[in-house]
């Protein structure tokens, strides 16, 4: 295995694939650098003198700039590198569309076809609040119903979509609330769903009931708690008629183009941009070339190679979209006066990363080459078939349930330093290096830490889309084995 790499030629910087001691040779395309300091594992070292002022480089791409001279083997990092982020940008769209090379293969996976044409990968009866006083009443009602029919198939899960929200909210807060949940009610992983309300919450059950629009009435049933003498005993009827309802549920072959899968990273480390992400960006470029849908989120971890993805907007409408994706999120954090690049995490940068744009250079690869064809904003659900970009914040949870709500069967989730969460659909873990995937194998699905070993991007891909079909139809992924599953709700005002 290679002690470094230097991602592009462009880069006059490396990055360390294992720790580098102090008075290390490195013979980088046959010149010898000499470390200056030790380099630790993830981190970059400069290939050449970076003056006060010059640019870093990494991936091709500026990072950041100096604010010191580094000389050539000296440790690159957060000690003398920053930011060349600042507000709001104008951009011109000049686009630079790339043909997918990917072939369609025909391959199919295990799912439920639902009366209203979508695909699921699950079939669980969920229960959803419309405020969070119920959550208590809803995991009563699980416990008595399971009591009741004994063996629960052909659902294969039962879960509350616990959430504190629904009451004392205005404005933005209270329709996202509902629009989350509403999209929930009619994702496809659900074979059932129970509505559950109060009674005398803002998200009131009946306005609720008319935002949804068409929905499959002996699947979805409704219950206001205060207008019940017991509400577990009228919870369980309802459990068990859409129970009888669903009996019948069976797997059948769908075609991959069926497939809605959203791409995130959290816990990145140095080796995210080099193994995990670039690994969603190849399957992401191959199930669009199969007419599958991805979609990638966290607009923050846009900023700073934002110019990329519209380089690629289909058309110019989907660029301007991208423009209002990009400079709205902005707004938002000028509005609670806060910097808009105040990333990477404590532990992204323990990891490696050293700027914002360090960090979103790695996460945009997440999307490969394929051309973006449409902008989601939060809450709003998948209408075209191919990459899709969704606006969502960074925050792991928040984002994985935004892309849950928008549709997204399955959340492909990398990792550096391993997170053990799970939202609503299954949420894949794709570990960025070996190390945290042979210490968390209760936590991670898939390592990608093999492209630092030798393992080819072709045969690492390959292997990759055969687990994505298991899980696809059936197979459990951790956080469903250890029944970690939670909903976020973006939340940007005030609370009566």
């Amino acid at each position: 295995m290679k002690a470094f790499i230097k991602i592009n030629e462009q880069d006059n910087v490396a990055v360390a694939i294992q720790q580098l001691n102090e008075n290390e040779k490195i013979d980088i395309d046959g010149t010898v650098i000499l470390l200056k300091e030790p380099i630790p594992k993830g981190h970059k070292f400069a290939l050449k003198p970076i003056r006060t002022g010059e640019n870093v480089i990494k991936y091709g791409f500026p990072i950041g700039h100096a604010i010191e001279d580094i000389d050539t083997g000296h440790w690159v990092h957060t000690q003398n590198t920053k930011t060349n982020l600042s507000g709001v940008e104008e951009y011109e769209y000049l686009p630079k569309k790339k043909a997918l090379t990917e072939q369609q293969e025909g391959l199919s996976f295990k799912g439920y076809r639902r009366d209203d044409g979508q695909v699921g990968i699950r079939n669980e009866l969920w229960i959803v609040p419309t405020v969070g006083c119920v959550n208590g009443i809803a995991d009563q009602i699980i416990r008595e119903f399971k009591e009741t029919v004994g063996d629960i198939s052909p659902f294969e899960h039962i879960q509350v979509l616990k959430h504190n929200y629904g009451c004392s909210q205005l404005g933005d807060d209270h329709v996202n609330t509902r629009t989350i949940l509403g999209n929930a009610v009619k994702h496809p992983n659900a074979g059932g769903v129970l509505v559950l309300g109060l009674g005398c919450e803002n998200n009131d059950i009946h306005e609720f009931r008319e935002s949804l629009g068409e929905y499959n009435q002996d699947r979805v049933k409704f219950l206001l708690s205060q207008e019940v003498s017991n509400e577990i005993e009228e919870g369980v009827k309802l459990l068990v008629e859409i129970y009888e309802n669903a009996k019948e549920d069976t797997r059948e072959d769908i075609s991959l183009s069926e497939l809605k899968i959203g791409l995130k990273c959290g816990g990145s480390d140095g080796f995210s941009g080099i193994t995990a992400n670039p690994l969603l960006g190849r399957l992401s470029d191959y199930l669009v070339a199969q007419g599958a849908t991805t979609v990638l989120t966290e607009v923050p971890e846009m900023f700073g190679a934002e110019k990329i993805l519209m380089e690629r907007a289909e058309n110019e409408k989907v660029f301007q979209d991208i423009v209002e994706l990009i400079n709205d999120f902005k707004r938002y954090f000028q509005k609670h006066d806060q910097p808009v690049y105040e990333n990477p995490s404590p532990g992204n940068k323990a990891g490696g990363i050293t700027t914002l744009e360090d960090k979103s250079l790695g996460c945009t690869q997440k999307a490969g080459t394929a051309s973006v064809v449409d902008v989601l904003k939060y809450g709003e659900r998948l209408k075209e078939r191919g990459l899709n970009l969704l606006s969502a914040p960074g925050n792991d949870l928040v984002a994985s349930s935004a892309l849950a709500a928008a549709g997204c069967q399955l959340v492909l989730f990398t990792t550096g330093r391993g997170t053990p969460f799970g939202t609503f659909v299954p949420t894949m873990k794709i570990s960025t290096n070996s190390q945290i995937f042979e210490t968390k194998r209760h936590w991670i699905d898939f390592n990608a830490g093999t492209l630092l070993e030798g393992q080819s991007p072709e045969d690492l891909l390959k292997d990759f889309i055969a687990y994505i079909i298991k899980v696809a139809s059936g197979e459990l992924v951790n956080h469903e084995k250890n029944n970690f599953r939670e909903i976020a709700i973006f939340k940007t005002g005030v609370t009566l």
